[in-house]
């Protein structure tokens, strides 16, 4: 390990939220109690304190002027800046901090800070799932990945929402001295090192984009109406009066899927719903007209990467222990990772 401090300067404004200011901090923290050595600045544009987004006063060390260059600079999120243009101070003092840097990164939406500096061009990037539309939007030059917990390009790093910026931070700590200390630190904060599947399996059910056409709506309600019936091409087809090659130029046209992976994706979907309501792996399996659990498995494979007891262990329920796997459910079986 280098003699020498590795300082960690965090740029906080007004509307920050605390968890992504505080969820990296602690794992620089608890890695410092196992032998690293990290100096963490919390810095405002103005060197005065700021109001984070549930309204706590958060004190600073200092601005961007004052602080010496930073080995790794951070950009927290809020709910904020997704919505209104980031401030001229904002950006002038990330981009600041970022060209002094060893390297740079932001929490959730703070990549629309990075992004307003420019520092994200060119470059591969993530943020929450439920605001990565807008960054590629805003910023067509910056290739979003949606799905990821976080992403590294050169020396930037960006993660997605809130929680993601401890992933983001252990990863870090992970490259400046190994695995085994990232792994003390994750086993001391009670969080896994490194989490199975992307952040799509964290949105919510019935996200399928609604088609605009009224007779791919019509495909929409026919199959949330009855998940469980076939709407094959033939039959969907025959039922709006149109050739199945009319109805796939359609879907191609319209949503670029076929109307059997669009079929799929709406089940899928319920299946999701299904298990955060609480029913049993192969009951969601069949209600939401899939053959089986073995079907289901293989499309949570495919999209989340995990399987869909793993989902359900993780997001049905809050209570101690969670949920037993029931007698018709079948176990994980090997990772899918």
């Amino acid at each position: 390990m280098s003699a020498d401090p590795h300082r960690i300067a965090i740029l906080v404004y007004d509307g920050v939220k605390l968890l992504d200011v505080a969820g990296p901090a602690d794992v620089f923290g608890e890695a410092n109690r196992l032998g690293a050595d990290y100096r963490i600045s919390l810095l405002s544009t103005t060197g005065t304190e700021v109001a984070s987004s549930v309204g706590v006063r958060t004190a600073v060390d200092g601005s961007p002027t004052t602080e010496p260059d930073p080995d790794t600079f951070l950009v927290p999120g809020g709910n904020i800046y997704p919505t209104t243009p980031v401030p001229r101070e904002l950006i002038e003092a990330a981009r600041g901090l970022a060209v002094r840097s060893g390297r740079v990164a932001s929490i959730c939406s703070g990549a629309f800070v990075l992004a307003a500096t420019g520092l994200l061009d060119g470059k591969r990037a993530t943020t929450h799932w439920k605001i990565a539309d807008r960054l590629a939007a805003r910023h067509p030059e910056i290739r979003v990945e949606p799905d990821a917990i976080y992403v590294r390009d050169g020396t930037t790093y960006t993660s997605a929402g809130v929680t993601a910026g401890i992933d983001l931070a252990l990863a870090l700590v992970e490259e400046d001295h190994g695995p085994d200390l990232s792994r003390e630190v994750a086993r001391a904060l009670v969080v896994y090192l490194q989490r199975a599947g992307g952040q799509s399996q964290f949105s919510a059910p019935l996200q399928t984009p609604p088609p605009r056409s009224p007779a791919l709506r019509t495909v929409v309600d026919l199959v949330t109406t009855d998940p469980t019936a076939g709407h094959s091409v033939a039959e969907l087809a025959a039922h709006l009066n149109v050739s199945p090659r009319h109805l796939t130029r359609l879907f191609h046209e319209e949503l670029s899927t076929t109307p059997a992976r669009y079929v799929e994706s709406i089940r899928f979907d319920i299946a999701k719903s299904l298990l955060d309501q609480g029913h049993s792996a192969t009951q969601a399996a069949l209600l939401a007209g899939f053959p089986g659990y073995e079907s289901l498995r293989r499309v949570f494979a495919r999209e989340l990467s995990i399987s869909p007891a793993a989902y359900q262990r993780r997001f049905s329920t809050a209570r101690r222990g969670g949920q037993r796997r029931r007698a018709d459910e079948p176990p994980d079986g090997p990772s899918v990772q």
